[in-house]
């Protein structure tokens, strides 16, 4: 009879530590514990030491950390008939554990979801230079459009970064070859404004020899400066063709005499 007593008040002891156990919950600082008491809700308890009816009480944890969630990479047309692959990441936390809780069966998921037919919805209006130039703006509807969705849920979504934008091959060598035909342009207009500038610079020096022949006597000495400074160089002076006529009436005058 002793060991079949005994027997029973280990097993009413146990019983008993076990419900304490369930009964007592240390709630951290980043976490809420939102409590149902026979199914209908009581609130939400913590943080520190929170106190349940065993049996009675239920209770759901709900954390209050910032959330970092990545889209998975969605097929979206462009506004101009582009197929592209964009993914993103959102950063979102729940301001409303109750809400958390009771207005969205798993708030997790349902925010993952919402980004994604967002995120097909905002980027399919835009056009494929606007996809990948005005990201900043687009990365502003997609957090605006997500949060007013997800605000009855209790989680407020902070900021959403569109993350990478793969366009198919023929798009990306289609790409790469207009940026080389708009580098090409901008050397030739370059090249042409170098021309122009010259040419202005060059009629403004001649304009300034017409008034001062001495300025071209100058320019002269000045290049032969320069060519004698080079090494293994043969110079060349011109002579004047008046002298040369002078020189060869003087050969002629002496051959005749």
């Amino acid at each position: 009879m002793m060991p079949f007593v005994g027997s029973v008040v280990f097993f009413v002891i146990l019983v008993g530590l076990v419900l304490l156990a369930n009964a007592i919950r240390v709630v951290r600082e980043y976490d809420r514990l939102v409590v149902f008491r026979l199914g209908r809700l009581v609130g939400e308890r913590g943080p520190g030491l929170v106190l349940l009816i065993p049996i009675i009480d239920r209770a759901v944890k709900v954390g209050l950390r910032t959330v970092t969630m990545d889209v998975p990479p969605q097929d979206i047309i462009t506004k101009d008939n582009v197929t592209v692959k964009v993914n993103a990441v959102i950063y979102f936390r729940v301001m409303s554990s109750q809400e958390a809780v009771v207005q969205v069966e798993n708030y997790l998921y349902a925010t993952s979801q919402i980004a994604q037919t967002t995120l097909r919805s905002i980027l399919g209006q835009a056009e494929l230079d606007e996809l990948l130039s005005e990201r900043e703006k687009l990365n502003q509807a997609l957090q605006q459009v997500i949060d007013r969705q997800t605000e009855p849920w209790g989680v407020k979504v902070s900021t959403v970064e569109v993350k990478n934008v793969d366009l198919p091959q023929e798009m990306q060598r289609a790409i790469a070859r207009q940026a080389e035909a708009e580098r090409e342009r901008r050397a030739k207009v370059i090249n042409a404004e170098g021309e122009y500038q010259a040419a202005a610079r060059l009629t403004e020096a001649a304009a300034v020899i017409a008034r001062e022949p001495a300025a071209l006597q100058l320019r002269y000495l000045q290049t032969l400066a320069e060519i004698a400074t080079e090494n293994n160089s043969t110079t060349i002076f011109p002579v004047p063709i008046d002298l040369l006529k002078a020189f060869m009436g003087s050969m002629e005058r002496k051959s005749t005499a």
